[in-house]
């Protein structure tokens, strides 16, 4: 890593073990090789305030070990006593969720199994699977209350091992774009910025060496989340400013699902990840429309990262992203659900004639995307009853408003497109039509790729590519602005479109790295296959969250090739829709308020069960007045427009600054070393639990396996053709070993099961801390020897069922000769090259290509090899150790004493 360098900041709190006395709790933590310790004590004597001590000292195991022990030995009853251990450990953890209290003490909540689900740059991205509730108060102060057993259960009815996502090292919160901008900021920004508060830490070295010019120091960069995408955010206040940063764990809700693209061997990573908004959130007829602060129901950013993962250093590797967004219609409108109607009718509840919160919606979105936004429209246009056109009529009346005083180059582009009439239509293919709209979309918007274009696009240019939008960096490119997609529910119409615009982008991106020749995708290929199948894992998810069921149309439905059986299917998931909605959204909606912490139970207040409404929980304007109106013309942030088309929240400013915790460490450090925090050498792993084995593959799971022509995944194959339906054939025992599972755990499907409404997790049955991945996308690995070796078999194929030949022991005499005239045609090009050399001047060498070289020999090619020469600094360190060897020791330097001191720290203290 560079001296300059720039890396994530890498929480040193990975694993806890939580020890109890009958006063306190002692909550320990480490980092994931435990050689760094911090210790957190909580109060167990009192009986509703939350009294939690962080000594913010850095602890080695040794030191931790001592303390354990003084504090077992200073609580037994006895002095002396081995029979009853004053300190008892009570639960293992992964992570904090937060603390919680209702009407009697406090609770925290704890995770106590993980499962990796992704990995982006050796960044792990983990699902909670299960959590632990313990509460703090001991049993002799607890003062009860007869209505915290309901609170409690109402609490619980969020289940944290449904999607709920977190990272140790990776801000989940913010777009790969802003994670990877932040981590390229000017030097001297850094240095500025610099956090003054060191590690409280007794170390005689600490920064000793760091901001001399000749120091190997490395910044650690850690921002703040953006609180709209963080769920547990209230569930931390209490702490959040007397606990070091490590102890704040931030999760987000939504999906996320990863599957490997090999192109001839060399692995690339499709990563899609969709961030619930908690500004506003709830379920289906409960939520709709706008908050007075801008905040929209049915909120989900969805963000396709796509990177190398042969190469995972963030400063070295490709990655590239596209972020849309999905959102109910920013207008003040719900449907009354009281009627017991399939499509109760749609009302608007306040007016709006400035469009007031549109335009703190859209503001919103200029500052965490830039320009411009792109609102594309789904509903119908045309209805026999007035009823989704509502919308429509609504939402054109407010962007023309709006856009009157926006710069035109900056303007909200409204897209409408009626796509429930285009799907009746026999005349009209959707996706077509999807695609050029998605091709516009794209080329306005651009997309993030953090490497220069590719000389392989001058040499073959496209004029697609040339026509891109965005923003062209030095060192790549970024997207500026975003897609606003919506429908009436935001889930069937708006999955499809968005699956047809992250199709587009992901050709793009793929040109970028250089992977095709140019930016198209057909359908039918194993590329897009196993894209699809992502966006439906995260669709279906996405639907039970908000509309309680799964999809009810899905890309097949459109392309009108699903199969009639899925008729039938599709019917099922409707009733189950309508069920959920009609009698079990209420209590979602109410553990979804209280676990937000949206309400927040008091004595003497209304019970959350008596509220008629939560109306004024999430309309704060309607029990208090704002003392600052905004302008009716001026309906954008200071600073917003200024900047444009570049998002406000990306430029490097005092105010974004502020929002940077950046600190120097030596480059060997544990907090930014993510080569040690993604291989550990320190620990035994096994092939069968390694987590890039496990993942989808597009060669084992979507290549078909009698095949020997062309394994490339942009060949477009018949429907009969793909690795699916060969796995299809099988026995059933060998489809218990691949079956899939969705990333929501939904239920089954109603043909095989009673239709439930329930979205709990079935997958406890073989949940594991770090097991394999539990969703549809990936193998089920089931714990059976016999089945373990079939496993193995199709993941590790021979080279005849992958490439359609054996490769022989000796070859023929004609292959011989077919290489040989190879070998003598090379060498012949080679001689024309340098012959050729001879006459061309410089500067007609410079116009036809300009390349590098990146090896140390100056000559390196598969001809010759000349071996570089000695510098003088090399003679001089060889000499050095010559003498070393006869016993002539050279004087120590500052870097050795440096070098020295940083291995007894790290072996000693």
């Amino acid at each position: 890593m560079p001296a300059a360098a720039a890396a994530p900041l890498i929480s040193s709190v990975q694993k806890l073990v939580l020890y109890e006395t009958r006063a306190r709790y002692f909550l320990v933590g480490s980092n994931h090789a435990e050689t760094k310790y911090r210790v957190l004590k909580i109060d167990r004597t009192e009986p509703k305030d939350l009294v939690i001590i962080d000594d913010k000292h850095v602890y080695t195991q040794q030191e931790v070990r001592e303390l354990l022990g003084r504090l077992d030995l200073g609580n037994r009853t006895k002095i002396g006593q081995k029979g009853s251990s004053g300190l008892s450990r009570a639960v293992s953890a992964f992570g904090i969720v937060g603390f919680v209290r209702f009407l009697e003490g406090y609770y925290i909540v704890l995770i106590t199994k993980r499962r990796k689900m992704a990995d982006i740059g050796g960044h792990a991205i983990y699902k909670i699977e299960d959590t632990n509730m313990i509460y703090i108060p001991n049993d002799s102060v607890r003062v009860t209350h007869p209505d915290e057993a309901r609170y409690l259960r109402i609490f619980q009815n969020v289940d944290l091992s449904s999607n709920f996502y977190f990272s140790y090292s990776y801000d989940l919160s913010h777009s790969l774009q802003y994670n990877l901008t932040i981590l390229r900021m000017p030097l001297e920004i850094l240095k500025t910025e610099t956090t003054q508060t060191r590690q409280e830490s007794f170390d005689i070295f600490e920064d000793e060496g760091l901001s001399t010019q000749g120091g190997s120091g490395v910044f650690g960069i850690c921002s703040k989340p953006y609180e709209k995408y963080v769920w547990n955010g209230k569930l931390l206040e209490a702490v959040k400013n007397t606990v070091h940063r490590d102890w704040l764990l931030y999760i987000i809700h939504g999906f996320c699902g990863q599957s490997k693209l090999l192109i001839y061997g060399r692995p690339i990573y499709v990563t899609l990840i969709a961030r619930r908004s908690s500004k506003f959130a709830g379920t289906r007829f409960l939520k709709r429309g706008a908050n007075c602060e801008g905040d929209v129901a049915n909120e989900v950013e969805t963000e396709q990262i796509l990177y190398d993962a042969s190469v995972m250093s963030f400063s070295a590797g490709s990655y590239s992203s596209y972020v849309q967004v999905r959102g109910s219609v920013p207008l003040y409108w719900s449907q009354d659900i009281s009627t017991m109607m399939p499509k109760p009718p749609i009302t608007l509840d306040q007016a709006d004639p400035f469009a007031h919160v549109a335009a703190l919606h859209f503001d919103q979105m200029l500052q965490r995307f830039g320009s411009p936004i792109i609102i594309l429209n789904l509903v119908k246009e045309r209805e026999k009853r007035k009823h989704e056109r509502i919308l429509s009529e609504e939402l054109v009346a407010a962007v023309t408003y709006l856009n009157q005083f926006l710069p035109p180059e900056h303007a909200v582009i409204y897209i409408p497109w009626d796509m429930a009439k285009y799907t009746k239509s026999k005349l009209c293919n959707v996706l077509d039509r999807l695609n050029v709209i998605a091709e516009s979309v794209v080329k306005k918007t651009g997309f993030f790729v953090n490497r220069p274009d590719s000389y392989c696009n001058v040499l073959r240019p496209d004029e697609k590519w040339n026509e891109l939008g965005g923003c062209v960096i030095s060192t790549g490119r970024l997207q500026t602005g975003v897609l606003r997609t919506n429908c009436v529910d935001c889930l069937d119409r708006t999955n499809t479109a968005q699956f047809m615009v992250g199709k587009c982008a992901l050709a793009y991106q793929l040109y970028s790295l250089g992977l095709i020749d140019k930016p198209n995708l057909q359908f039918d290929t194993d590329a897009v296959r196993l894209f699809e199948e992502l966006y439906e894992d995260h669709g279906d998810t996405l639907s039970l969250q908000y509309g309680g069921s799964q999809l009810v149309h899905r890309v097949k439905t459109y392309r009108k090739i699903a199969p009639w059986t899925q008729h039938s299917k599709d019917i099922m998931q409707t009733l189950s829709r309508y069920y959920s909605n009609a009698f079990s959204d209420a209590d979602r909606q109410e553990s979804i308020n209280l676990f937000l912490g949206v309400f927040k139970p008091m004595e003497g207040k209304p019970h959350l069960w008596e509220l008629p409404t939560d109306f004024y929980l999430h309309h704060k304007n309607t029990l208090s007045l704002s003392q600052t109106r905004r302008s009716y013309t001026y309906w954008w942030t200071t600073g917003v427009l200024k900047h444009l088309p570049l998002p406000y929240d990306e430029v490097t400013c005092a105010e974004n600054r502020r929002k940077l915790t950046v600190k120097k460490f030596h480059k060997y450090e544990e907090e930014i070393d993510i080569h040690n925090e993604f291989f550990r050498p320190y620990e035994l792993s096994s092939f069968d639990e390694t987590f890039c084995l496990a993942m989808t593959n597009s060669t084992r799971d979507f290549m078909p396996k009698n095949m020997g022509i062309d394994p490339s995944p942009f060949t477009v194959r018949k429907p009969d053709e793909t690795g699916k339906s060969v796995l299809g054939n099988k026995s059933n025992r060998e489809e218990t070993v691949l079956q899939r599972k969705t990333a929501a755990s939904a239920p089954p499907p109603p043909s095989e099961e009673a239709v439930s409404s329930s979205s709990e997790d079935d997958s406890g049955t073989d949940k594991e801390d770090e097991g394999t991945v539990s969703q549809r996308s990936t193998p089920v690995k089931v714990t059976d020897t016999g089945d373990n070796t079939k496993i193995t078999e199709n993941v590790v194929q021979s080279t005849k069922d992958v490439y359609g030949v054996n490769l022989s022991d000796v070859p023929s005499e004609d292959d011989i000769t077919i290489y040989a005239r190879f070998v003598q045609l090379g060498q012949s090009q080679h001689k024309q090259d340098k012959s050729s050399q001879q006459f061309c001047s410089k500067h007609q060498l410079d116009r036809v290509i300009n390349l590098i070289p990146i090896s140390s020999f100056s000559q390196d090619n598969i001809y010759e090899v000349q071996p570089p020469r000695a510098d003088r600094k090399s003679i001089e360190i060889f000499h050095a150790h010559i003498q070393a060897g006869k016993g002539n020791m050279q004087p120590l330097g500052k870097d050795d004493f440096l070098m020295y001191r940083e291995y007894i720290r790290n072996r000693y203290l």
